[in-house]
C-alpha cells in the first residue's frame, strides 16, 4: 500500500512537473499577455487573483475606486475595450453618485434612432498655416516620448494610431524611426530642451526644424511650456534609459541625465512666445501651438491682450491645456502633488476666456491630463474642448499594470523599460490592434452618451448636457454652473 502511495505521488510530482514546463513554454512563446510571456507561469496567478476578486470583494478594502491614480473599474474598463471584450456590467454602478464635482449626464425624453448616427465632420486647426490641418477624429495619443517609453511601445502606438485614425505626439524626445513606422499622423513636440531640432548649445535648429516640416506625415508642431505633473520644471530621463540611439536623437550624451530647463530661454514674454511661434509656423507651413498647465487664470487675459494687440495671424493654431493630475515618467513629488490646476477647473476658465475674446474659433482647445474613460471626453467636449488627448489611457490599452516603475527602467509590461528582457513580452502587432480597439470603443462610447443626450454628433454636446454635483448632494447644470462670459471690449 505505501509503495502504492508512493509511486502515486511520484506520478502526480511528474505531471505537476511537466505541466509548469508546458506552462512555461507556452507563455514564453505565446504574444498577447504581457506579464506571462515576461514571468511565465507565475504571471498567470495575476489574471486568477483578478478573477477571483471579483467574488471576493467584500472581504477586501481596497474597492473598485478606491485606488489612485487610476482606480481598478477606470483600468478594467480600458482593458476590456482594448481587448473587444464585453464591456456591459451587473447588478449596479460602484460610483459614488452623490459625491462633488461628479458628473451626470442629462439624457433627453427622445434621444435619436442609431440610424440617425452621423460621423463627427473635420475640424481644421491653423487657418493662416500654409498647410492648415483637418482631422475628423476628436481622440488622440498625447506625448509620450521615445527614451520614457520603449522602442516597442512606440512602435505599436504608432501602428495602432494608424488603424484607429489618429495623430501620434512625439513627446518632447524627439521623432524616432518608431514613429514612424504606423505611417500615422505625427505631432512633434518641442520642449525647452529642443530634442530632436536642438543646435549644440540647446537654441532651436531652424534648419532641422524645415527638414521636420517638410515630412508629410508630421501634421503639427507643438511648443510645450510646461507639463501637469511638473509646471515649471523640464523633462526629466534618468541616465539609465539614456542609451546610444536615444542620446543620437535626442543631441545629448549618452548615459547622462536628460534634464530639460523649467523654460525656453529666448522666451521672456508674451510678445517672444507669439514671435516664436510665428517663426515655428513661417518654418514648417504648418500649425504650431502650445501645451502648458494653468497656474494663474490671469496670464491667459495677458496672452489674449498681445495677441489682440499683435493680430489674430499672431496666436496659437492650438492650445493643449494639461492638467495638474496628468502623467509623467519622473517628476519631483512637490510639483506633482501640489502645483498646477486640474483640468476640471482650468479647461472651463480657458474656454470662457477665449469665447469672450472671439478667438475660439481661431485657436483650438485640447484637453488633456487623466481623460480615459468615455464620460470624461464626453465632459471635456461638453465644457467647449475640440480635441481630447491621452498618454495613460492607451498605456493601459498597451498592457500597463499601474506598477508605477516608469522612472526605474523595469516596467514589468515593457512599456517604459529599455530592458531587453523586459520589452521582449511585448508584441507590437498584438498591441497596435488593442491601440486601435481602444480608440474605437471610447469614441463610442462617447456616441452613446451624446445620443442619450439627444444629439447625433458629440461634438453637438454642450454644458446643458452635463450636470456636475454639489456639496449638498445636489446637481447643477454646467452652463450654470459655468454662465457665459460677456464679450470683452
Amino acid at each position: 500500500m505505501a509503495q502504492w502511495l508512493l509511486g502515486l505521488f511520484v506520478l502526480v510530482l511528474i505531471l505537476g512537473l511537466l505541466s509548469i514546463v508546458v506552462m512555461y513554454i507556452v507563455d514564453k512563446t505565446q504574444t498577447k499577455h504581457t506579464i506571462r510571456r515576461n514571468f511565465p507561469v507565475i504571471g498567470r496567478f495575476r489574471y486568477v487573483f483578478e478573477n477571483l476578486g471579483e467574488f471576493f470583494r467584500q472581504y477586501f478594502f481596497a474597492m473598485d475606486r478606491e485606488e489612485m491614480p487610476f482606480n481598478r473599474a477606470q483600468r478594467s474598463w480600458v482593458y476590456r475595450a482594448a481587448k473587444n471584450a464585453d464591456r456591459n456590467l451587473a447588478f449596479g454602478s460602484t460610483r459614488d453618485l452623490t459625491k462633488n464635482g461628479t458628473i451626470i449626464f442629462a439624457n433627453a425624453p427622445y434621444p435619436p434612432q442609431s440610424e440617425e448616427k452621423t460621423q463627427p465632420e473635420p475640424v481644421e486647426i491653423g487657418p493662416y498655416c500654409r498647410t492648415p490641418y483637418a482631422p475628423t477624429s476628436f481622440f488622440h495619443i498625447s506625448g509620450m516620448s521615445y527614451g520614457a517609453l520603449s522602442p516597442v511601445a512606440i512602435r505599436a502606438l504608432s501602428k495602432g494610431a494608424k488603424l484607429a485614425g489618429c495623430w501620434l505626439n512625439t513627446g518632447e524626445g524627439g521623432l524616432s524611426p518608431y514613429h514612424l513606422e504606423g505611417e500615422c499622423d505625427i505631432v512633434f513636440q518641442i520642449g525647452t530642451a529642443k530634442y530632436g531640432v536642438r543646435n549644440k548649445d540647446g537654441s532651436l535648429n531652424e534648419l532641422r526644424l524645415k527638414e521636420l516640416g517638410e515630412h508629410q506625415l508630421i501634421k503639427m508642431f507643438e511648443l510645450k511650456l510646461s507639463q501637469g505633473a511638473k509646471p515649471g520644471k523640464g523633462g526629466i530621463l534618468p541616465g539609465l534609459k539614456v542609451n546610444k540611439e536615444i542620446a543620437e536623437i535626442r543631441g545629448i550624451p549618452e548615459g547622462e541625465d536628460s534634464i530639460s530647463p523649467n523654460r525656453h530661454p529666448e522666451i521672456k514674454t508674451d510678445d517672444d512666445l507669439l514671435d516664436f511661434l510665428a517663426k515655428m509656423r513661417e518654418i514648417t507651413g504648418k500649425p504650431a501651438g502650445i501645451k502648458f498647465v494653468m497656474g494663474d487664470p490671469g496670464w491667459i487675459d495677458e496672452l489674449i491682450d498681445c495677441i489682440k494687440r499683435r493680430g489674430i495671424e499672431y496666436a496659437p493654431d492650438f492650445i493643449t491645456l494639461d492638467s495638474a493630475d496628468g502623467g509623467t515618467g519622473s517628476a519631483p513629488q512637490p510639483l506633482m502633488d501640489y502645483v498646477g490646476l486640474k483640468l476640471q477647473e482650468s479647461l472651463p476658465i480657458l474656454v470662457d476666456k477665449l469665447i469672450a475674446s472671439g478667438l475660439k474659433d481661431r485657436i483650438r482647445v485640447i484637453a488633456s491630463g487623466k481623460q480615459i474613460s468615455p464620460a470624461d471626453v464626453a465632459w471635456a467636449l461638453a465644457i467647449g474642448a475640440d480635441f481630447i488627448v491621452s498618454a495613460r489611457g492607451f498605456m493601459f490599452s498597451l498592457g500597463c499594470i499601474q506598477a508605477m516603475q516608469c522612472n526605474k527602467n523595469t516596467c514589468p509590461t515593457g512599456i517604459t523599460t529599455h530592458d531587453k528582457n523586459l520589452q521582449r513580452g511585448l508584441d507590437p502587432e498584438d498591441k497596435s490592434v488593442r491601440v486601435a480597439n481602444y480608440h474605437k470603443y471610447l469614441e463610442y462610447g462617447v456616441n452613446i452618451i451624446a445620443h442619450s443626450c439627444g444629439v447625433s454628433d458629440p461634438r453637438q454636446l454642450n454644458r446643458r448636457h452635463a450636470r456636475v454635483v454639489t456639496h449638498t448632494g445636489d446637481s447643477v447644470s454646467l452652463a450654470e454652473r459655468y454662465p457665459p462670459q460677456a464679450p470683452r471690449q
